[in-house]
């Protein structure tokens, strides 16, 4: 072969190398390098959500977006949790990957098994066989609800939204699976879009008469204690009632990607140590300096309530975060839950 016609065979081949990383990058999604340090992207007012199309066929999205694309699981071991539809074999499915606005929206979708099959075998966890999860992608209208499961493994459940980019968290536990995952899907809700911005770190939060004020900092790459304490009118609170085999729940979302931290409690009801408030203690690992957002689920007189905090992942701890207090008037929160 002569030299010119091994260049141009060089070439084509940088080019088609290319054009397979940008496909893997879309496949897996903003997902930046993890450890301290690491720096991502910001998406607030990246979309509007107007003019979607919703496939009213009966099946679930395919194609749009991440809801079609499956990823080697060795790729991925060091991605946090959320940011891939398909993970292990199990994807999230959407049956529409776009929907009305409403107060009761009905979202319906499934988990497909290695084989491309609705799963239908999980292990409870909390009480549950799966927790559903939708924020909106600027972290507001935060919902954490519990789906009904059809016999030919479809859940259904309604949601809250209004006119923006959402994500849609799913954590189970397939059966003889040894860890739970968290898998993630967009949904688009059509409308003008008014994306919020992000409060300013702080330490307390208020929900409906109760006041939550946060003990203990993020630190980038280990695992942080973090104590929630509940008080109200000025009294700490000593007798939270078990919700889901817990006296609290705490979801921790990072800023920008929605990476989906883990986060686990100290303990629960009943074990003879772990007392029913006023601190409700969690371990959580974040993956990068970021700005990340709490929300707490707790049950007290009857009804679970959600405080939301920003917190800071500082490289050094010392750092203390902003002492102010963030308040639930943002757009489309929601300080009580019926699950």
């Amino acid at each position: 072969m002569n030299t010119p016609t091994k260049l141009g065979g060089y070439a084509l081949g940088l080019v088609a190398a290319f054009g397979a990383a940008v496909s893997i990058g879309n496949a897996v999604g903003p997902v930046g390098p993890v450890g301290a340090g690491a720096e991502h992207a910001p998406t607030h007012g990246s979309g509007d959500g107007a003019d979607a199309d919703a496939d009213t066929s009966g099946e679930p999205a395919d194609g749009h977006g991440d809801h079609g694309s499956r990823t080697d699981p060795a790729e991925v071991a060091e991605i946090p949790g959320g940011l891939m539809v398909s993970q292990h074999g199990y994807t999230l499915r959407l049956f529409d990957d776009a929907l009305p606005a409403g107060p009761a929206t009905p979202l319906t979708f499934r988990v497909e098994d290695p084989d491309g099959e609705p799963l239908v075998g999980y292990e409870e966890s909390h009480d549950e066989d799966l927790h559903l999860i939708a924020v909106r992608r600027d972290l507001t209208g935060f919902q954490h609800v519990h789906p009904d499961r059809a016999a030919d493994g479809t859940w259904s459940v309604p949601l809250a939204l209004n006119a923006g980019d959402w994500r849609i968290f799913a954590d189970f536990k397939p059966a003889g699976h040894d860890e739970a995952m968290i898998l993630g899907a967009d949904l688009a809700v059509a409308g003008d879009y008014d994306p919020q911005p992000l409060p300013e770190p702080a330490t307390t939060a208020e929900v409906d008469g109760y006041t939550v004020t946060l003990d203990g900092q993020l630190v980038p790459g280990e695992e942080s204690e973090l104590i929630l304490t509940v008080g109200r009118d000025g009294e700490p609170v000593t007798d939270l009632q078990p919700y889901l085999a817990a006296y609290g729940h705490l979801v921790a979302l990072r800023d920008g990607d929605l990476a989906y931290l883990h986060v686990h409690p100290a303990g629960e009801p009943g074990d003879g140590t772990t007392q029913a408030g006023p601190g409700i203690t969690f371990y959580a690992t974040a993956p990068s300096v970021d700005d990340y957002r709490l929300f707490l689920d707790f049950q007290h007189d009857g009804v679970v309530r959600t405080a939301e905090l920003t917190v800071r992942a500082d490289a050094n701890p010392a750092a203390a975060p902003v002492d102010e207090t963030s308040t639930p008037e943002r757009e489309n929160d929601s300080d009580d839950h019926s699950r």
